[in-house]
């Protein structure tokens, strides 16, 4: 990135960027009998949530995730019980911080960086959101759900709507993400691109796609990275 100003604006993906998703898997192994499946249920909430997009229609995603653990549990002839699929909402806004964010996010706000969150996951004005409960809320300015536009993520829309409501130009923004499609939405839209590449995530090497302008292994690493990249 040599020769380019500092991003002004991080914007921070949450599930599995900042909240570790596989705090499910106990549950999805009592649902299922068997392990991975909060793997593939992830991987078909991520798909069909792009898929209502594209077809433009809307239900917000922790409703779609209750309805593909169902669609799962139908194909598996497995029976689900409403409680069952009510534990797995609750479970879905109390997932815990990976031990990394709350050292990298410090890090990156003394660094002068101002942090958004923008998230698949719904927000409600009468109960904390999942960052709150996993004690993250106070390290943002703002929480940017997909409700707002009521289309997710990787739709360019949701990026340049972020950029606008932080009051930066999009250029000056860089999105933070585990999921590559999620940098390359946001690359799209003019952003640029950090991918932490937990375990499971990494860059998709092809010609003509947005390729992340920083690969990181956590946040700690990526707020060492940028220190090296934009030395005062």
């Amino acid at each position: 990135m040599a020769g380019i100003d500092r991003p002004a604006v991080l914007v921070f993906d949450v599930n599995e960027t900042l909240l570790d998703i596989e705090a499910l898997e106990p549950l999805f192994a009592r649902f299922f009998g068997r392990p991975g499946m909060h793997r593939e249920w992830f991987g078909q909430l991520v798909m069909y949530s792009m898929a209502v997009s594209l077809a433009d229609c809307y239900t917000d995603f922790f409703t779609l995730g209750r309805s593909v653990v169902r669609m799962l549990a139908d194909i598996h002839g497995v029976q689900l019980a409403d409680e069952d699929v009510a534990a797995l909402t609750d479970a879905m806004a109390a997932i815990p911080a990976h031990p990394d964010v709350a050292k990298g996010l410090s890090r990156l706000r003394d660094d002068g960086y101002r942090l958004a969150a923008l998230t698949n996951s719904p927000t409600h004005a009468d109960r904390p959101t999942a960052l709150e409960n996993a004690g993250l809320g106070d390290y943002f300015e703002h929480l940017f759900s997909v409700d707002e536009l009521r289309v997710f993520k990787p739709a360019t829309e949701l990026y340049q709507h972020t950029a606008r409501e932080m009051g930066a130009r999009p250029e000056a923004c860089m999105m933070v993400a585990a999921h590559v499609w999620d940098t390359i939405g946001a690359q799209a839209a003019g952003f640029r691109g950090a991918l932490i590449a937990r375990p499971g995530n990494v860059p998709l090497r092809a010609d003509g796609i947005h390729q992340p302008d920083v690969i990181a292994g956590d946040l700690v690493d990526l707020a060492r990275q940028l220190a090296q990249i934009f030395q005062k």
